[in-house]
């Protein structure tokens, strides 16, 4: 993490300009929005109430600048206008905080008035601002016309037609005063690293958005000729096949640092700034092959079929370590990858940790995988106690409640209902909570306090397809899981074991069996596949 420090105030000041000032700094190229601010995404009504304060003369906020002379390599224009290039020598002011209010401001008031986007207007007569495009009349002032005198008077002198002359003039005066006399504070941080701009954003950034490692290096990007967000939504799209494009692209960023660096600390990837285009053009290549191994071996052995399910970011960017060192294909190495992966996921060991742990972890576990005995299975932790899966909670958030569900997919489970097949890859792909089931359903435990057990215990969870589990709802499962097996005749035994459920043979479900004893008679089940998978074996 980028610590903190102290400013100066040499280094920080802060000014009140009129929009008039800052409409002039961008028309010359002097104020630009730096390429990790997220795109204009303010809707109309966000704009008009934005105007609406300002006529109020209500503050708005205030502007975050960072003025330095260092070039960032990728700018955005303001909104859709194009901004005049600069001297490399001259001082930029870079927009940190505030984009979408600038934008509105400047499109407001600083744009021509045949330029296209967001051009308001203020209607006289009922006294509220409007969109050009819908509402071109004589009493609607267009507000680009707010700083030019002769359009400025020449719509003014056009109210004396009307009968309300008087109260219009008298309204267009104040609203023109309320912008042309409007201040905004502008806080301008000058002659700060990369590295020192990171936690001010973060701190006084009002829209609470972070400015990440992975903005950082956008913002730095170490060649005029090379868009790093480009590169990285291009590794996202070949994930696409496999559900991996919406990847964060910050993780993007740690698996190029990773196969460079064989480590994802911050000070490794930023050296990454370092490297010429043709390094970073083989690097990305290198990378991206690696992903594609990486994403095919999670999805093919381990049933990940989206970004959004994988227990752990680092899962991901270890194995696309290894797959981009060597090819993970033998039965040996395939073996131990499934050895570190579930070992990992059921012990949680990248729940806590940080980028100094992965890091030790991605060569670690490349020597285990490739055979080299020095690295043991052990080390990447162990499974739960066997009554943990009677304690531990089934949240979708969870990474162990992923790990679980994950395991139990690899049984390739069947309806208890009806004995289908669910498919695994489409309750995986969305994490539909509807997809999984509570044997006894958290209604009917709530109805009867009585009960003693954890409710939502993933030892009471099990697959089942979201048409089947409405059912079910919150009947006894003393009264349908016996109808289940009554129906599914010859096939329960199978149908069951394969939801890692008591054998009817030997349960009786039908019976005042407690809640206590099931859950301790599943988990003993789950604690069996548990280890039989950190083994290395499939279930």
């Amino acid at each position: 993490m980028i610590k903190a420090m102290a400013l100066s105030t040499s280094r920080l000041s802060t000014e009140t300009p009129l929009f008039q000032d800052l409409i002039a700094d961008i028309r010359k190229g002097s104020i630009k929005i730096p390429q990790f601010q997220r795109k204009f995404v303010w809707k109309e009504e966000q704009a008009f109430k934005l105007l609406d304060s300002i006529k109020n003369n209500y503050p708005i906020g205030s502007l975050l600048v960072w003025r330095t002379s260092q070039k960032l390599a990728v700018e955005r224009n303001i909104g859709n206008f194009k901004l005049p290039k600069t001297d490399d020598m001259i001082p930029t002011d870079y927009v940190l905080d505030g984009q979408q209010r600038i934008t509105v401001v400047y499109s407001s008031l600083g744009a021509e008035d045949v330029s296209e986007g967001f051009s308001p207007g203020y209607d006289l007569e009922n006294q509220i601002f409007v969109s050009l495009d819908e509402n071109r009349s004589a009493l609607v002032f267009p507000l680009r016309y707010a700083y030019n005198t002769t359009n400025l008077l020449d719509f003014r002198t056009s109210l004396l037609h009307s009968t309300q002359k008087h109260d219009l003039q008298s309204r267009l005066d104040e609203l023109v005063a309320a912008f042309t006399n409007y201040r905004i504070p502008v806080v301008t941080l000058k002659d700060l690293s990369i590295s020192e701009v990171c936690p001010i954003f973060e701190r006084i950034n009002s829209s609470g958005t972070k400015l990440s490692i992975y903005d950082l290096m956008v913002a730095a990007t170490w060649s005029q000729n090379f868009d790093l967000n480009e590169q990285v939504d291009g590794i996202a799209e070949t994930l696409k096949s496999k559900n991996f494009h919406s990847i964060e692209r910050g993780t993007v960023l740690k698996c190029l640092a990773a196969v460079q660096f064989s480590s994802i600390k911050q000070d490794q990837i930023l050296r990454l700034r370092e490297l010429s285009r043709e390094q970073m053009t083989e690097l990305v290549g290198k990378t991206t092959e690696g992903l594609r191994q990486a994403v095919d071996l999670l999805s093919t052995e381990f049933g990940i079929y989206t970004w959004a399910f994988l227990p752990y970011e680092a899962l991901l960017i270890i194995m696309c370590f290894v797959c981009a060192a060597e090819s993970v294909r033998s039965n040996a190495q395939v073996t131990r990858a499934r050895q570190w992966f579930w070992r990992s996921s059921f012990s949680e060991r990248y729940r806590v940790g940080g980028e100094n742990f992965v890091s030790k972890d991605l060569t670690d576990v490349q020597l285990f995988v490739s055979g080299n005995t020095k690295v043991k299975a052990e080390d990447f932790g162990n499974p739960p106690e066997r009554d943990a899966w009677e304690r531990l909670k089934f949240r979708s958030s969870n990474s162990i409640s992923r790990a679980y569900i994950l395991a139990l997919a690899q049984m390739g489970p069947r309806n208890i209902t009806n004995g289908a097949l669910i498919d695994a890859a489409q309750a995986l792909s969305t994490y539909n909570k509807k997809e999984f089931h509570h044997i006894y359903p958290k209604a009917f435990l709530k109805r009867n306090s009585s009960i003693i057990g954890e409710r939502n215990a993933l030892a009471n969870i099990c697959m089942l397809a979201s048409s089947e589990n409405g059912k079910i709802s919150d009947n006894d499962p003393q009264k349908y899981l016996p109808d289940c097996i009554s129906s599914l005749t010859l096939d329960a035994e199978a149908v069951f074991a394969s939801n890692v459920l008591p054998s009817p043979s030997i349960h009786s479900y039908s019976s005042e069996v407690p809640y206590i004893q099931f859950l301790s008679e599943r988990a003993g089940l789950i604690s069996n596949l548990v280890i039989k998978l950190c083994e290395g074996n499939r279930a």
